[in-house]
């Protein structure tokens, strides 16, 4: 039996920027980690929080509508009631996969980005899931 595709492992191979929504700042938090680790494995990290300047060396945007390049994955990291208008605006700039850290869950969103035919994955650790497929 020949082995099953892997969306997440074609993902890592396909994706180059990670727009980072709620990324820190302060190396103390998930996201600022995660994102450095995903940034010394080749991709490019796009801050999205609009209460910081930069992060990881990389100017940071207000919302996905700033970033001026295409996003390849969006990685969530904020709480599960804001997904909604996160998702919206991937809808809306086209963006191929959407990543919801654990513990951001938003089933309705994730069906809304599906619908619209974005790859969706919620609930789990980018670094992790990274770390299991990528050698």
């Amino acid at each position: 039996m020949p082995p099953q595709p892997d969306p997440i492992a074609e993902l890592f191979r396909t994706a180059k920027t990670i727009a980072v929504v709620g990324l820190s700042d302060s190396s103390m938090r998930p996201s600022h980690g995660v994102s450095a680790y995903m940034q010394s494995q080749g991709y490019r990290i796009v801050p999205v929080n609009p209460e910081i300047r930069e992060s990881l060396g990389e100017k940071s945007y207000p919302s996905l509508r700033d970033v001026p390049e295409k996003i390849d994955i969006v990685n969530i990291f904020r709480r599960s009631e804001f997904v909604g208008e996160i998702v919206d605006q991937a809808i809306g700039l086209k963006v191929p996969a959407i990543w919801m850290q654990e513990g951001v869950i938003n089933e309705a969103a994730a069906e809304k980005a599906r619908k619209a035919g974005i790859f969706v994955i919620m609930d789990r650790c980018i670094l992790k899931e990274h770390r299991a497929r990528v050698r």
